[in-house]
């Protein structure tokens, strides 16, 4: 069906938003905007679905939503018996809508909805699951993009993002869907009564806010410490489980910024509410420079990442998550250690795109590191794999460069309220100690080496732009450069290929990782540069090491890899 015959369906049929009948309007004889939001189905990915929030096939709205619920409900009761859901959402525009749209479908098909009453992060839907033995879950976010997106992301009954095998399934199964005649709903109000949907208790928040203080390893020197910290939640989830977990450590001198303290989906004051860049941070930055804090803390929108920055010289230095991930792991593994807390062969966990210094870490405090695809989701199914076997004790920490950070078993995603817990701890007894969170990122180099570590995007929009960054990965994988920036490239993986190449040798060995769009070029000395589509986003991501004995020697070779590499994006 042609784009403007399915804009001409849409406009007789998507009735139940007045917004998107206003928007089908406004584009009437707009051709373009008409392809843009009909050209394709918005796709569920991996994890679910992301995207502009609006009209149209190609679009986030309660049509979309309903369908790939529609098909998620057809997926649990293929699967097991009287499932049920947990369901939560962030702080983004339509979020509260959409998941009561998805608890209306999941109702209509006889799945039993366990909502929470207010928007709640990321971790405390993967708790929610687990904690009330739900087959599946819900969380309606779109992380830390811009205020133009929203999304909507699957999980399975153990907490973690649904798997490979299950998103395949529910795919299938929303392809099947007509999505204004094949999808079941409900009325929320009514299914309340009837008990088929029902909210999660206090209890339940409470029990999360134990397991996350359980985490703690020396949370006893935090109220006599003197940290000062200024804490943004970014508009989002945070801004409570947060607060409420540092006062009960003892932090109490904690400047919340104003501006950004209260749910807003426009993001007013950080249009792109990540984290990981300046910009997200520049009002809390402000706060510093009066305040004087120890320490800034960020957590994007449904908290389950989060940024730092620490006072260095007259002004604050932000720390990368990769910095953060590496400081963590040597505080967890050092102090549990002094603590007698370790347990026998500890385990680490952290994705193929994430900084290797962990692996020196790893050795100096016995602990087996693990790689894993990007993903968090890959690092829950790791602690899920020793739960099994009853060892899920072995895991001590895992992390993402992306900024995401977890020390418990108790979720399976990453959890911002546990890593915002840690890092406050970490700076305390780094206090005690007389130590900054600068000095203890150089000793941590000093004592390692230097791996310095950036991303970068490259932005690919529309129904072109998909096309292009196919046609960018196709020819690297089947052309990969012999060397970049004058280094040769000594090794070579193509994780869709599911091998690994020695340049030198010609030998191929097999890359045991499930399949996944990944290119990874190896240089000699131990620097790389890692490529992959996002999962979620129309860009193509570069991962780059510098790996050098200094930190001026490794940004030099870094930007002299980056302004090579970058060409195979222009």
């Amino acid at each position: 069906m042609r784009e403007k015959e399915l804009y001409s369906l849409w406009l007789e049929n998507a009735q139940a938003d007045p917004d998107l009948q206003t928007e089908l309007k406004s584009i009437e004889n707009d051709v373009e905007a008409i392809k843009d939001r009909f050209y394709r189905d918005l796709e569920f990915g991996t994890g679910g679905l992301r995207g502009i929030i609006g009209a149209g096939t190609n679009r986030m709205n309660i049509y979309t939503v309903k369908r790939a619920t529609q098909g998620f409900a057809d997926y649990l009761n293929q699967e097991y018996e009287n499932p049920s859901v947990a369901v939560s959402y962030d702080s983004r525009i339509k979020s509260d809508v959409f998941s009561k749209a998805a608890a209306e479908v999941l109702a209509a098909n006889g799945i039993k909805v366990h909502i929470y009453t207010e928007l709640m992060p990321t971790p405390c839907l993967s708790f929610a699951v687990r904690q009330l033995n739900c087959q599946g879950g819900i969380m309606v976010t779109a992380s830390h993009n811009p205020a133009k997106y929203n999304g909507y992301k699957v999980y399975g009954e153990d907490g973690c993002q649904i798997t490979l095998r299950g998103a395949e399934i529910i795919l299938n199964k929303i392809n099947s869907l007509d999505i204004f005649n094949d999808v079941k709903s409900a009325d929320f109000d009514e299914e309340v009564k009837n008990g088929n949907i029902c909210y999660i208790g206090n209890d339940v928040i409470e029990k999360f806010y134990e397991k996350v203080l359980a985490e703690g390893i020396n949370t006893e020197l935090c109220a006599s410490s003197g940290l000062k910290v200024v804490y943004t939640p970014l508009n989002g989830t945070g801004n409570k489980p947060v607060r409420e977990i540092l006062k009960r450590i003892g932090i109490t001198d904690v400047t919340v910024v104003k501006e950004q303290e209260n749910p807003d989906g426009n993001f007013t004051t950080c249009p792109y509410p990540n984290p990981e860049i300046r910009e997200a941070l520049e009002v809390g930055l402000r706060y510093c420079n009066e305040v004087k804090p120890d320490l800034l803390l960020a957590t994007d929108p449904d908290c389950d990442r989060v940024g730092i920055a620490v006072p260095d010289g007259d002004g604050y230095a932000l720390f990368s998550g990769n910095e953060v991930g590496a400081m963590l792991l040597e505080y967890v593994a050092s102090q549990r250690i002094e603590k007698g807390t370790m347990p026998a062969n500890p385990i680490a966990v952290k994705t193929i795109v994430t900084t290797d210094i962990v692996n020196s870490i790893g050795k100096e405090y016995g602990v087996e590191i693990i790689d894993v695809l990007t993903g968090f989701k890959f690092i829950g199914e790791q602690i899920g794999l020793l739960e099994k076997t009853g060892e899920e004790n072995r895991y001590i920490f895992g992390f993402e460069e992306s900024y995401g950070y977890l020390s418990g078993s108790y979720v399976r995603d990453k959890d911002a309220v546990n890593a915002s817990m840690l890092i406050c701890e970490m700076a305390a007894y780094y206090r005690t100690k007389g130590i900054s969170l600068i000095q203890a990122r150089k000793n941590m180099y000093k004592k390692y080496g230097m791996f310095y570590q950036t991303l970068y995007s490259f932005t690919f929009e529309g129904e072109s732009g998909m096309k292009k960054m196919d046609s960018i990965m196709t020819s690297l994988r089947e052309n990969p450069p012999a060397e970049i920036a004058g280094i040769p490239v000594v090794k070579f993986d193509d994780y869709k290929a599911s091998t690994s190449k020695n340049i030198a040798s010609g030998e191929v060995t097999e890359i045991t990782l499930p399949k996944s769009n990944v290119l990874a070029f190896f240089l000699d000395g131990g620097s790389k540069v890692i490529v992959r589509p996002s999962g979620t986003e129309p860009k193509i991501k570069t991962y780059i090491t510098a790996k050098q004995p200094t930190s001026v020697e490794a940004a030099i070779l870094e930007k002299a890899i980056h302004d090579e590499f970058s060409k195979n994006f222009q």
